[in-house]
C-alpha cells in the first residue's frame, strides 16, 4: 500500500485479506480477543496489482482493569518467498514420489556399524514377501540374493574408495516360492577421515520387466543370427557343391573345344580364349564368395588359421595390404566367440576398403587369460570423435549385436588423417547369470 493508504481499522485490514482466508483470520482474531493468549496464523493478502502474497502473524490482546480487551500488539511478516519455496518443494516431492512409484524404486541407507538397512516405504510393493521390508540387515538381505549373483552383491569393500565412492550393480533376489526379481542398485559410499566405510545411501529399482524384455530380445537376436549363419552355410554349399562344379565342367569343356579349334578363324579362337578366361574368373569368384559366406577353415582349423587365411585372400582381392598378427591365442575357444570375432574382422576390413582410403591394415588377435582381444587398425583418412559417437551404420550395429550375444565390448577410435582402430574384447568365461564387466560393491543391493 502507498504511505498513508491504510485506513487504520480492523475492517480495512480484513478487506485486504484474500477472500478464501478472510473467515479464518477473523476467527483467529475473535479467539485471541476472548482468550487473551498469544495467537499466530498464516494467510494470504491481495495487493493493489492483484498479486497474492503470504503473511505470517503473531499477536496478543491485552485487557484493561475491568477485563475488557483494550489493545492488540503483534507483528506481521511477509513469508511469500518461503511459501513459494515450500510449494516448489512440495511439487518436487510429489513428482519424485510419482516417479519412484512409476519406476518401482525405493531409497535405502545402510549403516556399516550396525549392519542395519533402512528403506523408504515404496519398498513394500517390491519386497512384499519380507515381514518388514523398511528395516532389514545386510546379512539377512544377502542371504536372499540369488547364489549366482552374490559375488556382484557382496564384492570386497576395497573396490570402493573415497576417490571412487559410487557404484551400480544388478542382481536377482529370490522370493520364498523360488521365483526371482531383478534389482538394480545405484549407491554412494561415505567414508570417515581414516578411509573406513561408514554408510551407503542410494536408490534401488525393480528392473525385472526390463531384464525379461532384454532376455527375450537377446534370445530373438541369437535366433536371427543363427538363422542367418545357417542360410549362409546353405548358400555356400550350393555355390561350392553345385555352381562351382558346373563352372568347372564348363571350363573343362571350353578348354577341350579350344584344343580342337585348329580349323576356327583366329577371331573365333580369341573369343573362345576370352570365354574360357571369364569362366575361370567366375569360378574363382564363386569359390571366394562361398568361403566368405561360410568359412570352412574356421570349423576345421580354428580361428587363427581361418583369420590368417582370410587376411591373405582379402589382400589378394583388394588394393590393401593386410598384416595378421596373433599372440597367446588359446587353443580352445567357444564356437560362438570364434564366429563372432571372424565376422567382425570381415566387416571391419570391408569398411577399411570402403571408407578409409588407406593401403595398409593390421589385424591383431591376442589372448589374455580370461578374455580374447581383437584389434583392426588402418592408416586411412580417419574421422572425428563426434562422427564415432553418431555412427549408426549397419556394419557397426551388426558388430555390436554379435558382441552382445557373447558379452563382449566394442570401441572405435579415430582421428582425421590418423586412421581408425576398432577394438574388441570378449570374455571367455562368465558366471551363470551372465554378470560381466559391472562394478561390484559390498551391500550393493541394500
Amino acid at each position: 500500500m502507498p504511505p498513508g493508504g491504510f485506513g487504520g481499522t480492523q475492517t480495512v485490514f480484513e478487506n485486504l485479506v484474500h477472500p478464501d482466508d478472510r473467515a479464518g483470520v477473523i476467527k483467529l482474531v475473535d479467539a485471541a480477543m476472548k482468550s487473551g493468549q498469544p495467537t499466530k496464523g498464516e494467510w494470504r493478502v491481495v495487493w493493489g496489482d492483484r498479486s497474492v502474497h503470504w503473511i505470517a502473524g503473531r499477536w496478543q490482546v491485552f485487557r484493561d482493569a475491568s477485563g475488557e480487551p483494550s489493545k492488540m500488539i503483534g507483528v506481521n511478516i511477509d513469508i511469500t518467498e518461503r511459501k513459494r519455496a515450500e510449494e516448489a518443494l512440495r511439487k518436487s516431492e510429489e513428482w519424485l514420489h510419482l516417479a519412484v512409484q512409476a519406476g518401482r524404486m525405493y531409497a535405502f541407507e545402510w549403516d556399516a556399524t550396525t549392519d542395519v538397512i533402512v528403506r523408504s516405504g515404496e519398498c513394500a510393493d517390491i519386497l512384499n514377501w519380507i515381514d518388514d521390508p523398511t528395516r532389514d540387515t545386510g546379512r539377512e538381505f544377502a542371504a536372499r540374493v540369488h547364489p549366482d549373483d552374490r559375488e556382484a552383491y557382496t564384492a570386497p569393500e576395497m573396490v570402493l574408495t573415497p576417490g571412487n565412492p559410487t557404484y551400480k550393480t544388478s542382481y536377482r533376489v529370490l522370493r520364498p516360492d523360488g521365483s526371482a526379481i531383478w534389482l538394480e542398485a545405484n549407491g554412494h559410499v561415505f567414508f570417515d577421515d581414516q578411509g573406513r566405510l561408514q554408510r551407503i545411501i542410494g536408490m534401488v529399482a525393480d528392473v525385472t520387466g526390463r531384464k525379461l524384455a532384454e532376455e527375450a530380445l537377446f534370445r530373438l537376436s541369437r535366433r536371427l543370427i543363427e538363422a542367418q549363419e545357417l542360410e549362409r552355410a546353405r548358400i555356400a554349399r550350393e555355390l561350392h557343391d553345385d555352381l562351382s562344379q558346373r563352372m568347372a565342367l564348363l571350363q573343362i569343356s571350353l578348354e577341350q573345344v579350344t584344343q580342337d579349334s585348329a580349323g576356327f578363324s583366329s577371331k573365333t579362337q580369341q573369343q573362345l580364349h576370352n570365354i574360357t578366361k571369364v569362366c575361370s574368373e567366375v569360378s574363382s569368384t564363386l569359390h571366394d564368395l562361398s568361403h566368405q559366406l561360410h568359412p570352412y577353415k574356421l570349423d576345421t582349423l580354428g580361428l587363427v588359421a581361418a583369420l590368417g587365411g582370410f587376411c591373405n585372400e582379402f589382400s589378394r582381392q583388394h588394393n590393401l595390404q593386410v598384416q595378421f598378427v596373433h599372440h597367446h591365442v588359446p587353443g580352445q575357444i567357444p564356437n560362438e566367440v570364434t564366429l563372432c570375432l571372424f565376422r567382425i574382422a570381415q566387416e571391419a576390413l570391408r569398411n577399411v576398403v570402403k571408407h578409409s582410403g588407406g593401403t595398409e591394415a593390421e589385424v591383431e588377435l591376442s589372448g589374455h587369460g580370461d578374455r580374447i582381444d581383437l584389434c583392426i587398425s588402418d592408416s586411412g583418412v580417419g574421422f572425428s570423435p563426434e562422427h564415432v559417437k553418431a555412427e549408426t551404420g549397419l556394419g557397426l550395429i551388426s558388430m555390436r549385436e554379435r558382441l552382445r550375444l557373447v558379452r563382449g565390448h566394442l570401441s572405435v577410435e579415430s582421428e582425421p588423417s590418423h586412421g581408425t582402430r576398432i577394438r574388441v574384447r570378449v570374455p571367455l568365461f562368465t558366471n551363470k547369470s551372465g554378470v560381466t564387466g559391472e562394478r561390484k560393491a559390498h551391500k550393493a543391493g541394500a
